[in-house]
């Protein structure tokens, strides 16, 4: 799974507009999920030539793989590895973080990046498809690695938790909270989509105020041609992907938030083009209590 991924200026940028870590990356761990494949994989690529030790996850063994040694020869490093993840299933959930804690090492950054558009169905759990991948899966993650986040976090830097959110939460008129227990019921799955990308939003908001010592940040990253609208019907994925961006481009704003001294400071943010935007107005700390607590009891974690 990958997400979409946008545009930012400043963050250090690479060649052609691309990411680049800078120094913000060097002797710092960070895990990125769906790094195997577009804006994940370019922001795994840009953080381990930026001197970053790297995990990515990846559904398919086969493809992480393929993934860890194109990102070890892209980036020059070798300090690139693999972490099997499915979030359409909380049992997998907990086992990457199982082997990621096992590891015995610190995360100074999760980049929750991976996820789904333009799909229909549920989780092995039975949440609506784009709900329970983009929001919950990763709500799920970062509750069983937070303590190591914390424990990680002592520098100027600090840690962080970032979450590929989308201009998209603009258009969710809210959470139905009966609706997210049931299949993906539009055709297009847009809708639903729009809805995990507002929970993305909450969620990075209820976490800044609930824990002090571990910075959160989300984001739009623009609107890339990555895999995430693969399986949209070819019509309607050529309209999509016209005028996009590249991979590289659209991870230009999660390194910066994973890396800029300028934001270490900063928590609960929404960001654009590296720059602090203003959220939907429906992403009020009501409702981001309230996701927090279904996710609480939906999970048994947090």
């Amino acid at each position: 799974m990958s997400e979409l991924s946008g545009t930012g200026a400043g963050a250090g940028n690479g060649k052609d507009g691309g990411a680049g870590a800078g120094g913000g990356a060097r002797d710092r761990t960070f895990l990125v999920t769906g790094g195997n494949t577009g804006i994940g994989r370019a922001t795994a690529t840009a953080l381990a030539a930026g001197g970053g030790r790297v995990y990515i996850t990846s559904r398919s063994a086969e493809a992480g793989a393929a993934a860890v040694d194109a990102i070890k020869s892209a980036a020059g490093s070798q300090a690139v590895w693999l972490l099997p993840l499915d979030l359409a299933s909380l049992a997998s959930v907990r086992d990457c973080a199982a082997v990621f804690l096992g590891r015995d090492e610190p995360l100074h950054v999760l980049i929750n990046n991976a996820g789904v558009g333009g799909q229909r169905g549920k989780t092995a759990e039975g949440f609506e498809l784009h709900f329970g991948v983009n929001h919950l899966g990763h709500f799920a993650l970062t509750m069983l690695l937070l303590d190591r986040l914390k424990a990680s976090g002592s520098g100027t830097q600090g840690a962080r938790v970032v979450t590929v959110s989308s201009d998209a939460h603009y258009g969710a008129p809210g959470i139905d909270f009966d609706a997210v227990r049931r299949s993906t019921p539009s055709f297009t799955g847009q809708r639903e989509y729009a809805v995990s990308k507002l929970c993305n939003v909450l969620f990075t908001q209820e976490l800044a105020r609930r824990v002090s010592d571990v910075s959160s940040y989300a984001l739009h990253p623009g609107v890339v041609a990555s895999d995430i609208w693969r399986r949209v019907p070819r019509p309607a994925r050529a309209i999509i992907k016209r005028r996009m961006l590249t991979v590289e481009q659209g991870a230009v704003t999660s390194v910066y938030c994973a890396t800029s001294p300028a934001v270490a400071a900063e928590s609960g943010l929404f960001y654009d083009k590296c720059a602090v935007r203003a959220p939907s107005r429906v992403a009020t700390p009501e409702l981001a209590e309230l996701l927090w607590k279904h996710s609480t009891e939906w999970t048994g974690l947090g």
